[in-house]
């Protein structure tokens, strides 16, 4: 046996376990249980052409070479990427700490108060920097962010009367180019006009609905925009601001001068540049439009004892949950990299975050002055962080990149400087340097920081921000070191118990996988940069691009949609473009099978499509003759079918083959939904079933972290003919020779964490990526064949198994009184988080161990399971004073004096013998969602403030 192989540390069951799980499951071997899994007809039948796997030790070597090949130069590029400073103690025990990276999204928020915490805290810091009344807990990045808020204007325009049929969105040409980039893509299906132009000579006519401005902007001019916002709203136009978050600490913030949303980037927050992600995006606006809001609002409420606790607010406004109607189809966040931006705020507190803008904004202001006195000017009157100066830029290019330093170039006469948190005297005196050699100028030396502003009076903050005790009070390292301690100890995670989600794979994130993405010579790298500074990244994303090829049976890898939710957007896209292409525009329908996740019908909407819905058999599976009486009927407008495979309800439809065929046979193409990838690795793939694109979630099946809620990565991958409209980029071209405009911000959308799918896959090989499939099937199956003496298994295969993950049916005991929802907190009783709750059928749990959980875990949480079906049959519907209702149980409740339950202190906290050993204790009682509802608070005031009367 190879010990040092990584399939051995990644897969959980041991050789020895196999011949037992065999056994239950009622089967031989593997080949046995393949077979009666398996559809016959799309197995492959070669194993994956990749390269021969490394051992956790040969992959460091590797990456820390490659990593050599990317050069981090002194970066002033700006565009919103700047070089931060990671706090030790943040990157330490939350960055590279699995009891923060290996969490799931609090949507069981007894088990999650911590993270719930982390978020309020970074809602809080948006909400007072913007000056906005209500902010989410994270978008996916600046420019997603901007095309969500055009979205919300444009679907609250109807509340207006005079704005009805307004379609023109005014964009100012100040717009971070990326961002701009970003909002052609999202406008144009949904029928918005893009005008964009100077704000300052702006036509305020009324076919204009909403205005985007960007605050400084592109090159660092700072505008007063109240002027443009008052004009704006006396015409019923609704402005949106694109504002840099650390100047917000100095500027006037968005909010006072009446902005109706504010969105950026919280990434100088303590965030490595990464090449471009992930990045946590902020998103603020009007509480009166928290209903069109995108993404999750964390809330604070309060549980069954009256005692504060968090959740995530109005869950059910999720976008997905609207299906077709949805204005947006984010279903993640970049939760863990909020948490690390909120804890910034904590640990520097306002006075910290104005001791660092007022030095970014000092470092500007010494070198404009620097470099006027030598006679070279710049175009910026008010400025925050950056300047423009008049230069011949080929020349200064040359210079620079022989000093190791980066500008922005934005014409042959300019050069823009962006300054961060990182700028000494020593570096703006090379900067000064190297524009007198540039101009034949002497050059002159500082030895001390400017003092002066250059911001116009109106432009100066004045009002007050993160008073709360939270960012006033943890500024040594023991006070973060030991407040981030106490949060993750009320949040659980990968690192105490298997999370069996159901359709989200939360598997092993090997340390091995983790950590380059603490190298500086990985995560230094701007976005822009000149390519030859970034071989290491362009050579290891076109291998992670050529391996994903292989492993889907495509031709083509685009890596820049930044999560799945925009994965399935940008497939969507590339198909439309390539219905274009072949003058056929009008196919527009897209067909999609009622147990398809929500975001699909939403992403289709979002592309522009007619969506029409198909039916399920009474098995689950797609029911294939309506399927061809309404690709029939629209065969003249078909564009494409959303599948997923295997389906949502964990099963191998055997009719895959027939039904893609029949797409095609009606002039559509396929797109296949990649969330169940994990079923499929090894065995077979998206092009053998018949798909013409997908996208695959990195962060179920390849291994990046979920951080909470994210980060996530979508890429997509396409058959030959729609490699031509993979997106591109406006600064770094990507894609092909027809690309779509972009879908995010960055070229590689989140590159940084793109090493940890590169690591996953070069470390398995064929060999190993095909065993974790089979593990992943046989542990589903395993748990499918202890589970089912106990609970009805909703849709299995036509020979009685389950692919990758099953749905358990509990919807028979609310006879007895009980929901799946106290399921799902009695498992906290156990030591476990649920699995996916209600979905896709509600009343069920859906159930994904993965391959990376040992015999011992799965039996563990089988136990768990089977001792609460004993609970249920001992609860009645008269009496709901029992376990399950009742759960969970804190350890306040069982060390208090008084215990007036009708069953032991014992029974509620330790049902079985193993929980002793390692007992979790959720931090507070059940979650009272409706008042949450009712009082809807989202930063860090105190509850009595709005305790209903």
């Amino acid at each position: 046996m190879k010990t040092d192989a990584f399939a051995l540390r990644h897969i959980g069951p041991r050789e020895s376990d196999q011949q037992h799980m065999f056994k239950t499951i009622g089967v031989t071997d593997m080949t046995q249980l393949l077979y009666e899994t398996f559809p016959d007809g799309i197995r492959l039948k070669n194993d994956l052409q990749l390269d021969p796997a490394m051992t956790e030790y040969e992959y460091l070597t590797h990456i820390s070479q490659l990593g050599a090949k990317n050069k981090v130069f002194k970066s002033y590029i700006g565009l919103g990427y700047h070089p931060a400073i990671v706090p030790p103690v943040i990157q330490r025990n939350i960055f590279e700490n699995p009891g923060w990276y290996t969490a799931y999204t609090p949507y069981q928020a007894e088990i999650a108060q911590g993270r719930l915490e982390a978020l309020l805290n970074y809602q809080t810091t948006v909400i007072e920097l913007s000056g906005m009344e209500i902010a989410n807990a994270s978008l996916l990045d600046e420019g997603t962010a901007a095309a969500e808020a055009m979205a919300l204007l444009f679907d609250v325009r109807t509340r207006d009367q005079k704005k009805n049929n307004a379609n023109k969105f005014f964009v100012s040409e100040e717009i971070l180019p990326q961002t701009l980039s970003v909002l052609e893509t999202r406008s144009t299906p949904i029928g918005i006009e893009l005008v964009v132009g100077n704000h300052e000579t702006f036509d305020f006519s009324e076919d204009f609905f909403g205005a985007i401005l960007q605050y400084p902007g592109k090159y660092g001019q700072v505008y007063d925009y109240a002027g443009f916002i008052s004009t704006a709203k006396s015409k019923e136009i609704k402005v949106a601001v694109a504002a840099d978050i650390l100047s917000l600490v100095k500027l006037t913030s968005p909010g006072e001068m009446g902005a109706d949303v504010v969105v950026g980037t919280s990434q100088r927050f303590g965030i490595p540049m990464g090449y471009g992600g992930p990045h946590a995006a902020f998103f603020a606006t009007k509480e009166e439009y928290k209903r069109s809001m995108p993404g999750r609002i964390i809330g604070v409420s309060q549980d069954v004892n009256g005692n504060r606790a968090l959740r995530m607010a109005l869950q059910t406004r999720e976008q997905h949950i609207k299906r077709e109607k949805a204005t947006s189809n984010i279903c993640t966040a970049q939760v863990l990299l909020a948490v690390m931006a909120g804890m910034y705020a904590v640990y520097h507190g306002p006075k910290g975050l104005q001791y660092i803008a007022d030095k970014v904004h000092a470092s500007a202001v010494t070198t404009a002055k620097a470099l006027s006195s030598i006679g070279i000017n710049q175009a910026n009157t008010a400025f925050f962080d950056t300047i423009l100066v008049h230069a011949d830029a080929a020349k200064v290019r040359t210079i620079a990149e022989k000093n190791e330093v980066n500008f922005f170039y934005p014409d042959n006469k300019s050069v823009s400087i962006s300054f961060n948190e990182t700028t000494s005297i020593a570096d703006i005196n090379l900067i000064i340097a190297i524009f007198a050699e540039a101009t034949g100028k002497e050059s002159v030396n500082v030895s001390d920081a400017s003092t002066e502003v250059h911001l116009s009076e109106q432009s100066i903050r004045t009002s007050t921000f993160l008073q709360h005790d939270v960012f006033n009070s943890h500024h040594s390292e023991s006070q973060l070191m030991r407040y981030i301690k106490k949060l993750e100890r009320k949040d659980l995670s990968l690192n105490h118990s298997m999370i069996s989600l159901g359709s989200c794979t939360m598997k092993l994130n090997a340390a091995a996988e983790m950590l380059p993405l603490s190298m500086p010579n990985w995560n230094s790298i701007h976005p822009f940069a000149p390519a030859d500074q970034a071989q290491g990244y362009l050579t290891m994303l076109k291998k992670l691009e050529q391996q994903l090829n292989v492993v889907t049976g495509f031709a083509g890898t685009s890596l820049q949609p930044n999560s799945g939710a925009q994965g399935e957007y940008a497939g969507l896209m590339a198909i439309r473009a390539y219905h274009i292409s072949r003058n056929e525009g009008h196919r527009n329908v897209c067909l999609i099978p009622s147990s398809a996740h929500g975001t699909n019908p939403a992403s289709a909407a979002m592309a522009g499509m007619k969506i029409i819905v198909t039916k399920t058999t009474p098995e689950g599976n797609i029911d294939v003759e309506d399927l061809r009486a309404r690709a029939i009927e629209h065969k003249d407008d078909l564009s494409c079918l959303m599948v997923t495979y295997p389906s949502t309800h964990g099963v191998y439809e055997s009719s895959i083959i027939e039904i893609t065929k029949l797409i095609h046979d009606n002039g559509g193409l396929v797109y296949m939904d990649g969330a169940n990838m994990n079923a499929q690795v090894g065995l077979t793939n998206p092009a053998t079933i018949g798909a013409d694109v997908c996208h695959l979630n990195l962060h179920k099946t390849f291994a990046i972290p979920h951080g909470g809620g994210g980060p996530g990565v979508g890429p997509i991958c396409v058959n030959e003919k729609l490699v031509p409209f993979l997106p591109t980029n406006p600064i770094v071209a990507t894609g092909g020779d027809k690309a779509i405009t972009a879908v995010s911000a960055a070229p590689y959308g989140s590159a940084l964490v793109c090493l940890i799918s590169y690591g996953y896959i070069s470390m398995l090989g064929a060999e190993g990526l095909r065993s974790a499939t089979e593990h992943a099937i046989l542990n589903a199956n395993y748990m499918k064949a202890r589970l089912e003496e106990h609970f009805p298994i909703l849709y299995t295969g036509e020979c009685g198994r389950a692919a990758h993950e099953m749905i358990v049916d509990c919807r028979e005991f609310k006879q007895n009184g009980i929901e799946v929802t106290d399921i799902a907190k009695r498992l906290m009783d156990y030591g476990f988080h649920a699995p996916t709750v209600s979905f896709p059928v509600a009343g069920t749990l859906m159930i994904e161990p993965t391959e990376s959980e040992d015999l011992g875990e799965l039996d563990r949480f089988c136990d768990a399971l089977i001792s609460i079906r004993k609970e249920i049959a001992q609860a009645s519907a008269e009496d709901v004073n029992n376990p399950l209702k009742n759960a969970p149980h804190t350890l306040a409740m069982l060390t208090a004096e008084t215990w007036d339950l009708p069953y032991s202190r014992e029974k509620a906290a330790y049902p079985l013998d193993y929980i002793a050993e390692n007992k979790f204790w959720p931090s507070v009682r059940r979650v009272d969602d409706a008042f949450g509802d009712r009082n809807l608070i989202c930063s860090c005031a105190p509850i009595e403030a709005y305790m209903e009367h």
